[in-house]
């Protein structure tokens, strides 16, 4: 790894503005940026409803006051040169606020508008508010986690805002950069958090294709249903992950448990599911999770712990590849995917908001009178609250 918080990556040179929101939106800018991206924060006066950490990382930032027309313009002036515009604002607004695409691909035909919205830019609910629970119930996912008769249960806001918004937003950027190389013209991308969500539900899809997936939840092989694919408490309250779907892997993992075979019965007989997930629940509850892990380390069993992200930080397996960094008060994931040419970051530096205006301006051609005369208007706020 290098200490140097220097850009890196294949993603240099490429410049990204990110008009400030939270979630999906500012992912997709780190993923971005930690590609070597310089990706510029357009912050707003003022505080902020969740204060920016990890997803500020190798970022700079600066305060416009878009509701005054010289911030606008002060914008598009910074749009002019860059490569990628990023915003996460509900269809029409940054229309209304002059900075919508029509009017930056006017002054700038090679951008890539980036637009993330959790409904899209078009449809009966475009305009409604949502959150991630909201996007990921439309699309059968949420329905799907959880015990049978229970209230499904939300995953956090993994699946819609950062795996069915951020990643497909950011695929969609690649894409469009490979394009214009080949075209010598920007585009629009509509990422909608629904959208990419169904598109990640196309494993059940494919399965309910061949008769192999129901609408019931814990009645199929990947939700809890098989006791060969769910999570085990042990004697200390914590848990192990099983994970042995092929027969190899859950001959590995009877080899290793204290259970009569002939009595557990056939792997896949779901009649024998219930008194079989008694048996494991059982036999688990025997040890320590700590004394299952070191029973099935090494081996193709699927056996491992459940870990909160504390002890995930530190654990061997990841901390073996630098997995998770600390750096400072922060656990910062590590930039991901690797590339065999961009040398491993072991510090990161979170954009201070306000911070970098004098800088970017400056590069967006902007003289030192003009920066003077945008902040004594207001429309660049430079106190870093």
């Amino acid at each position: 790894m290098t200490d140097s918080p220097a850009k890196t990556g294949p993603l240099k040179g490429i410049k990204v503005v990110e008009l400030a929101g939270i979630g999906p939106g500012p992912y997709a800018g780190q993923l971005l940026s930690d590609m070597g991206a310089d990706v510029i924060v357009i912050d707003r006066p003022g505080g902020s409803i969740v204060p920016k950490a990890i997803d500020a990382r190798g970022k700079r930032s600066m305060v416009l006051d878009l509701k005054k027309p010289e911030a606008v313009a002060a914008l598009l002036k910074i749009v002019a040169t860059a490569d990628v515009l990023i915003e996460g604002l509900r269809p029409g607004v940054t229309e209304r606020m002059g900075v919508g695409p029509d009017v930056c691909h006017a002054i700038n035909p090679r951008l890539i508008y980036g637009r993330m919205t959790g409904w899209g830019q078009t449809g009966p609910w475009s305009q409604m508010a949502g959150h991630d629970i909201n996007y990921i119930g439309m699309t059968g996912v949420l329905n799907a986690i959880g015990k049978d008769g229970q209230p499904p249960v939300p995953p956090i806001n993994m699946i819609g805002d950062f795996g069915g918004g951020s990643m497909f937003l950011v695929n969609g950027i690649l894409a469009a950069i490979i394009e214009r190389a080949q075209t010598g013209r920007g585009n629009i991308v509509d990422a909608a958090i629904v959208d990419g969500t169904h598109s990640l539900m196309s494993f059940v899809h494919g399965m309910a294709g061949l008769g192999q997936w129901r609408t019931k939840r814990e009645a199929n092989l990947l939700d809890g249903a098989a006791p060969f694919y769910r999570c085990y408490m042990t004697a200390d309250g914590k848990f192990m992950a099983v994970g042995c779907i092929e027969p190899q892997f859950f001959a590995a993992m009877m080899e290793r448990l204290p259970i009569d075979r002939e009595a557990y019965g056939a792997q896949h007989d779901h009649a024998a599911f219930a008194k079989q997930h008694e048996m494991l629940e059982d036999v688990f509850a025997t040890k320590t999770r700590d004394a299952w892990e070191a029973i099935f380390a090494g081996t193709d069993a699927c056996v491992t712990p459940v870990l909160d992200y504390v002890e995930a930080a530190s654990h061997p397996v990841n901390a073996e590849r630098h997995a998770v960094v600390t750096d400072g008060r922060w656990l910062h994931p590590q930039v991901a995917p690797r590339l065999a040419t961009q040398p491993l970051p072991s510090h990161f530096d979170i954009a201070t908001k306000g911070a970098d205006y004098a800088a970017i301006l400056a590069e967006s051609g902007l003289s030192t009178d003009d920066i003077s005369q945008l902040i004594a208007a207001g429309a660049v706020v430079t106190n870093k609250d």
